[in-house]
Order: C-alpha cells, then sequence, then structure tokens
C-alpha cells in the first residue's frame, strides 16, 4: 500500500476519475453515511457532494486528505488534522478513515492506519486522537483492537453529534535483546526492574540495540554491562516476543530476542554495576527455581517463562518467535 497526500489548488476541480474513484469509495458506505448525516441521501451519494466534502475538509489549513492505493485502486481514504481547534489539546487527530467495503477483511484499514500513525510519528507527534460516533459499534471495535483508549464522551463540534473521544500513544520501536543465565540446577537469574508504565517486574539482563548491532551481540553487551560477567556467549535462541512500556526516548513497542546460557550461580560484580542498575531502574536480582517462576507472584517478561524455560531443557531449541 501506498499513501499520497491529496492536493487541489484553489479553485481547482478535482479530476474526473479520481472523483469517480472516492465517489464509490464513499458510496460503498452507506450505513455509516446514513449515522453521520453527512450527505441528504445515503442511498445516492454524488459526486458534487463528494467534491464538497473534501473541499471543506481541505478548507482547514492543519488538514490533510491521504488517498491509500493498493496495486494501483484507489482502496482507501485518511483525513487527518495536525491541531485540534482547541488550543489546550496537544495531539492530532484523525477525522476520517474508511477503506472501501469491497476491499475489507484484507488488513487494509490496519495498513492505512499504520502509515499514518508512521506520518505522525515523524513529525515528532506522541499521540492520536480521534472520535465514533454514538451507535458506530463496529467502528468503535475496530479502533480499540488496534490500541486506542476510549478517554471521554462528548459532543463533536460541528453538529453536536454525541461520541467517544479516544486516544492512543505513538510508540516508538525498539529492538532489544536479553539471555537467560541457567545455573547448573536450571535456576534463572532475573532482575527486578521498576518502570513508571507497567510498574515493578522481573526481567533477564538484557536492553536496546545500539546502532548496527545485532541481537546475539546486543545481548552480550548488555549481560557484561549488567552482571559484570564476562565468561558467558548467548547461546540458543530461546524465543523472541513485543511488549509495550515507557523507555526514557518515551512510549516504546519493544522486540525483543532471548537467548538462553549456562552458568555458574553468583551474583553480579563489578565496579559500575551501581550506575548501571540505577539508569536501568534495577531494584535487586535474585535466581529463580522453576517453581518459584512457575507462580509468578509478581510479573515475569516474558510471561510463561517457566514453560519456555521447561520446553528449551527438553528439546534443545527454542518456541516458536513472538510468543506472548
Amino acid at each position: 500500500m501506498i499513501i499520497e497526500q491529496l492536493e487541489v489548488p484553489p479553485g481547482g476541480d478535482l479530476p474526473g476519475p479520481l472523483l469517480t474513484e472516492l465517489t464509490a469509495l464513499y458510496a460503498s458506505h452507506r450505513d455509516f453515511h446514513a449515522l453521520t448525516g453527512d450527505f441528504p441521501d445515503p442511498d445516492d451519494i454524488r459526486p458534487e457532494q463528494v467534491a464538497a466534502a473534501l473541499a471543506d475538509e481541505l478548507a482547514h489549513p492543519d488538514a490533510e486528505v491521504l488517498l491509500a492505493r493498493s496495486e494501483g485502486r484507489l482502496v482507501g481514504i485518511a483525513v487527518t488534522l495536525a491541531h485540534h481547534p482547541d488550543p489546550g489539546d496537544p495531539d492530532p487527530w484523525i477525522g476520517l478513515l474508511m477503506v472501501r467495503a469491497d476491499a475489507r477483511r484484507r488488513g487494509h484499514g490496519r495498513q492505512l492506519v499504520s502509515l499514518v500513525e508512521d506520518r505522525f510519528r515523524a513529525a515528532g507527534r506522541t499521540a492520536v486522537k480521534l472520535a465514533v460516533l454514538d451507535g458506530n459499534s463496529e467502528g468503535l471495535a475496530f479502533w480499540t483492537a488496534l490500541g486506542h483508549e476510549v478517554i471521554g464522551h462528548r459532543e463533536d463540534l460541528r453538529l453536536g453529534r454525541p461520541c467517544a473521544v479516544l486516544r492512543k500513544p505513538l510508540r516508538t520501536p525498539r529492538r532489544a535483546a536479553r539471555v537467560a543465565v541457567l545455573d547448573p540446577g536450571g535456576a534463572v537469574f532475573l532482575f527486578r526492574y521498576d518502570n513508571i508504565e507497567v510498574g515493578v517486574h522481573w526481567a533477564m539482563p538484557g536492553g536496546g540495540l545500539k546502532e548496527g548491532e545485532s541481537p546475539r551481540e546486543g545481548a552480550l553487551r548488555e549481560l557484561r554491562e549488567e552482571t559484570g560477567w564476562t565468561d558467558l556467549e548467548p547461546g540458543p535462541l530461546l524465543t523472541t516476543w513485543e511488549h509495550d512500556f515507557t523507555h526514557a526516548v518515551g512510549p516504546v513497542r519493544q522486540h525483543e530476542h532471548l537467548y538462553v546460557t549456562r552458568g555458574p550461580r553468583r551474583d553480579p560484580a563489578g565496579p559500575h554495576l551501581a550506575a548501571a542498575h540505577a539508569e536501568d531502574k534495577i531494584l535487586t536480582w535474585r535466581w529463580w527455581t522453576r517453581e518459584e517462576l512457575a507462580e509468578e507472584a509478581e510479573p515475569v517478561w516474558p510471561p510463561g517463562l517457566a514453560r519456555l524455560l521447561d520446553d528449551f531443557d527438553r528439546t534443545g531449541t527454542g518456541a516458536s518467535p513472538d510468543v506472548r
């Protein structure tokens, strides 16, 4: 999918073929337009009405109309607003997002949302808002499935229609790697971290990758920095997984490679550990037996770590990637 910004010169008209495509897209959502009341007759949406609606959108200096094409065909449209009329609202808005009815259930909607979010993220925006009209249960389910949360209810500014307001933090993708260090009895070494978003949890030594660093290289570097152990090497890949949390750069979606290695049971040691642990919000450490892990009195990352390690002991290989 590619998206392109719709640009209409002042006083100009939309090209005929494009207006025909746009009219077909709008007309394919009869029930939605019956709910919004944006068109006099949702069963008879005309090209001149679509052109007028788009002209109204583009009259706002902070608005963009983005057209989505797949294999050359117009499959979707998104209308965004870089700044809300309320000067106290710091977030950009998605005013409209539609995918042609005959092109739905193919992932186009999710892909279009992702591309729109990438544009906001590239512009340095940290969250996005939108409104869903009361009665649009399908729309509400779509947006909440994509991570948007309802933060309030109010009437829309233009027509006073009741709606739910949703917001989603725009997370920065981050790559990381960790190492599960197992002692001779199979216990695993974990740090106790405190994170501003997810709270206290236990996880293996590790962290974010540097530019150009492979997951295995990053796992080894982080292991040595956080434990002082220089005689270990990451072994086989245990699994990969993704999770959300807040890093120093802001909200992130972190993709981690998790490796396994074996070593003696000992405590971390080294002159620089205190500073490294303070920077990473590491509170303490301990060795966990499988029985203790299975109980998970406090959150352990990744969830189900005891099962993953038991499977590894039986097979010598890790689980399928992206276990959650």
